[in-house]
This record gives structure tokens, sequence and C-alpha cells, in this order.
């Protein structure tokens, strides 16, 4: 493992993503039983996609007390049907939700909602369980959640937004496997923004693979800017980034300590 900082962000680098999820998976079941001795009930927010199954299935791994634990769900998209495989709802229930005792799970999708509805409904979520914990990734276009450069706002007036997801985004769901074409992926997604997931007390965000080199790189060595959404963590007092030797290939003129 290699280890440097830039500003406020740890940065931990491993040489595979099977190493990279198991580190964070341990750092992160530390942390969280840490946290369930000092309060009787945390909140975790979770993000959806491929880049975390190596997390999440190291983490289940870990003696935790999820009966004490409520779920968030980071981000959704607009359009598709509950039943649909893609929707990130589903892929955290079948990874994660359905294999641990959790006290709650909240999710963003409702099917009989407006997408307005949905954003009300789930600011009053965040009120009534606000967030302890980020997992997340981070895009290839740089965003974190579904706040790509041209809707993100690192002082947005709310917490759960509508947004229009931009070509780079919807491109990295095809190049996932999520979807066979870009024309499937839709326009559209509720997302939480970057306030919301910065107010966590602590952030782990999994980044493997070289797809994500260009993005870790601008958020390692960047301006912090909205045009790189993820640079912002560089500001949080507590946030961790897990790379695996691809997708921090890019990072250069560190010291490695």
């Amino acid at each position: 493992m290699k280890q440097m900082k830039k500003d406020l962000l740890d940065i931990r680098i491993y040489d595979t993503r099977e190493e990279s999820g198991a580190a964070a998976a341990e750092d992160a079941a530390r942390y969280i039983n840490e946290l369930l001795g000092t309060q009787k009930e945390i909140n975790i927010l979770f993000a959806a996609a491929p880049s975390q199954n190596e997390f999440l299935t190291a983490l289940i791994q870990h003696p935790i007390d999820w009966s004490r634990i409520h779920a968030l769900h980071m981000d959704e998209y607009i359009g598709l049907r509950e039943e649909d495989e893609q929707r990130f709802g589903n892929y955290l229930k079948k990874q994660i939700f359905d294999k641990v005792n959790l006290k709650s799970v909240h999710y963003l999708f409702r099917e009989d909602a407006r997408p307005e509805e949905i954003c009300r409904h789930y600011s009053d979520i965040l009120e009534r369980y606000p967030i302890d914990i980020v997992f997340m990734g981070i895009g290839e276009n740089g965003h974190i959640a579904f706040n790509d450069p041209h809707v993100a706002l690192f002082n947005d007036p709310v917490p759960v937004k509508i947004v229009v997801l931009d070509e780079t985004c919807r491109q990295q769901q095809v190049n996932d496997g999520c979807f066979h074409t870009l024309e499937e992926v839709p326009l559209q997604a509720v997302t939480l923004t970057i306030p919301a997931l910065m107010k966590a007390r602590r952030i782990f965000c999994i980044v493997p693979a070289a797809t994500k080199a260009n993005a870790v790189a601008a958020t390692v060595q960047g301006e912090i800017t909205p045009e790189c959404p993820a640079s912002i963590l560089r500001t949080h007092k507590a946030a961790t980034l897990y790379c695996d030797r691809e997708s921090a290939k890019q990072i250069k003129g560190f010291t490695i300590y």
C-alpha cells in the first residue's frame, strides 16, 4: 500500500481492486463499530456502482451490528420501473441490503411519486436520519453521486434535486455493463447534492479501475472546482480515497510515504 495526502484528503493506493475494496471495508467496519460504541444508532449513505462490488462483498464479512444502522440511498434514475435491475436501489438490495439485518432502509425510488415529490420526501428523510458515513465512488467525469460537472454546486441550496445526466456519465453506465446502449440510459435522475454528501462525519471513497484514472488525477491534482466535483473531497476533514494501481496511475508529483 502507498499513501499520500492532498490538502485534507487521505489517498491510499493498493495493487488490485480486491485489495483496495478489502482495505476500505476493514477501515469502514472499524469506524462503524467505534461509532456504535458512542451512539445508539448510525446512518450510512450507500452508492450503487460496480466500483463498490469488492468493497461491499468484503464489508458484510465483518462483525457489525447492522440492526442499529439506518441505510440511505445516494441517487436513482428517473424513468425505470421498480423491477428493472439497472435501478440503483435494486443493486443495493442485491449486494447488501438483503444480506444484513438493517434497522431500516430508505430508497429514493417511489414508483407512484413524481420526482419533485421524491426530492421533498427524501429531504425529510435526511432531516430525520442525518448522515454519519458515506460510502461512495467517483464517476469518469469526476461526479460524486449524480452531480455531473454541469449541474454540480458546492453550495447547492437543496439536499436532493433532479438532474439531467451528461453524456460522459451516461456512457459510463454502458462501459460498466449496466446498459447495452447509450440510448437505454435514462436522461434524468434524482440525486443527493454535494453539500448533503459533505455533511457526513466520515467519507470512504472507493475508486478502482483504469477508466477512473483521469477523474482520480483531476480530483487529486487539479483545482478544487465544480468542473471536477470530486475535488471537493479535499476539503472534508475525514475523507479517504481508496484506489487501485490502475485508477491511480496518472497521479504524479506527490511524495509517497
